[in-house]
């Protein structure tokens, strides 16, 4: 007998069909589902819900937006063109209104009752939007002991909640595995663009493939898009949500993680100060700061105003990178650092789309050029930038790779976007200076507009690149490695 207010079973076990179509014989995913593009990074997902030798349940973490929910839709088509029985895989969206109150444990065996599932027969359980779950952790702990023939994969987006709490509650028992926005290279390919843009080059021994912008204008183009809204599957595969990405996106992206995810975390009372906190670093990606003139313009306490920092961080809504001097040393009291967006389509998000000639376009250019460094983990923690005074004049090179190892620099690249440094070495002193003091690994590296070639100061040889071609080499080649 229900309990009073309680939504009786049945209605549940009704939704639960609904929800799973595979159960009926010929079922799938929904037709516009099957048809996007799978992410570069399904494979090695798959291959971790495939592995159930180990037994653990894999948690897949990343911030809202970047496909999640349509790579576990993927991980079902796939079990059933395996020949999986449809019976025998479970989806649950944990934030539909009919499953509140319900626990993960009561969902599994209403599923394995429905079809009189005996125990210890093969089963596959996804979970989405698990933060919705108060103490998920621990039921999803308790469930992998449980259950131990069942593959439990849950998905969530409050990244900072899910990977602080999958690490504490979960240790032995789950497996992360982040999605992060869309790569240049992936934005090409989920817009039918790639093989229309791009060439790759015959490799040279030893050095990861080269690749030729068949259209420097044309890949341009798509790059300005990439920025404006390409870091979202949804816009990049929706007009509706292209065309209005303040509407569409905002709120899940922005309001729903500072307004609810990380209050919920961390307490944080003023939730209005983090939201236009997090505003002035937006608009301002890219910049160098310091706590105190942060502290001074926005009128947050410093301590306040370093716990917002790592609270965002962990939110994956923004890196932050530390500096070098010219020596490729870490400043031991370091005062200033920069601050990137994880994903440069958010400042489109919040404050509109940007032209190609707008003044922001030298900063996105610069902010995707990281973010395609952010889907390696072990490289982006060796990424710097080196700022220091030589007389009076300050030296910058905007990326500094240091080996963790041996503590020395491995390359450099400072990113424009414009091709007047071609032409003007001038503009390129601190580059220049470092890489004359440091033996680079390769030589170091100018973005442009659509400039390519190597130039030579008389001392060193310089390469130029454009921008795009940069970050879609960067995301293809990382791909590559990856997968």
């Amino acid at each position: 007998m229900a309990k009073p207010f309680e939504i009786p079973l049945a209605d549940v076990q009704k939704r639960l069909a609904f929800d799973n179509p595979w159960w009926m014989a010929g079922g799938g995913i929904d037709a516009e589902r099957r048809e996007w593009p799978r992410r570069a990074y399904f494979a090695p997902f798959m291959q971790l819900i495939e592995a159930v030798d180990v037994h653990r349940a894999v948690v897949l973490i990343g911030p809202r937006r970047v496909g999640k929910t349509v790579m576990l839709a993927h991980a079902v088509q796939a079990l059933l063109d395996q020949g999986v029985a449809g019976n025998t895989i479970l989806y649950v969206s944990l934030d539909t209104p009919l499953y509140s109150g319900r626990s993960l444990e009561s969902l599994v065996r209403t599923f394995m009752e429905l079809h009189r599932h005996a125990e210890g027969r093969r089963l596959w359980v996804f979970f989405d939007e698990i933060q919705y779950l108060k103490d998920w952790e621990v039921h999803l702990k308790s469930l992998v002991d449980t259950f131990r023939a069942i593959r439990f994969v849950a998905s969530g987006s409050a990244a900072a909640a899910l990977r602080m709490k999958s690490r504490e509650s979960g240790a032995g028992r789950f497996t992360d595995f982040m999605l992060p926005p869309l790569t240049f290279s992936e934005y090409l390919d989920f817009a039918g663009q790639e093989g229309r843009l791009i060439a790759e080059e015959p490799a040279e021994p030893g050095r990861a493939p080269a690749y030729r912008a068949l259209s420097i204008e044309a890949l341009n183009v798509e790059f300005v898009n990439y920025l404006n809204y390409g870091g979202f599957p949804e816009a990049v595969m929706n007009p509706a949500v292209r065309e209005n990405p303040t509407r569409f996106l905002r709120q899940d992206i922005v309001d729903k993680v500072l307004l609810k995810d990380l209050p919920s975390l961390y307490g944080i009372g003023d939730t209005q100060e983090l939201n236009r906190f997090f505003n002035v670093l937006a608009y301002n990606t890219g910049d160098e700061l310091s706590p105190e003139g942060l502290s001074k313009d926005t009128g947050i306490g410093k301590q306040k105003l370093l716990d917002y920092l790592e609270y965002l961080e962990a939110a994956f809504l923004i890196k932050r990178v530390h500096r070098v001097d010219e020596t490729a040393r870490r400043m031991q009291r370091a005062r200033t650092f920069k601050v990137y967006l994880t994903n440069p389509s958010i400042r489109a998000a919040l404050f509109g789309y940007a032209a190609a000639s707008d003044p922001a376009m030298g900063a996105l250019a610069e902010t995707a050029v990281w973010s395609q460094w952010l889907h390696d983990t072990s490289t982006i923690q060796s990424l710097h930038y080196a700022r220091w005074k030589q007389g009076r004049t300050d030296l910058e090179v905007d990326l500094v790779s240091i080996d963790i190892r041996t503590q020395k620099p491995r390359f450099a690249v400072e990113i424009k976007w414009s091709d007047t440094a071609y032409a003007d070495f001038s503009e390129l002193r601190g580059i220049r200076e470092f890489a004359a003091r440091h033996p680079l690994t390769r030589r170091p590296l100018v973005t442009t507009l659509s400039t390519s070639g190597i130039g030579n100061d008389g001392s060193s040889e310089i390469e130029f690149m454009p921008t795009s071609l940069h970050c879609y080499t960067i995301a293809r080649n990382l791909l590559r490695v990856a997968l």
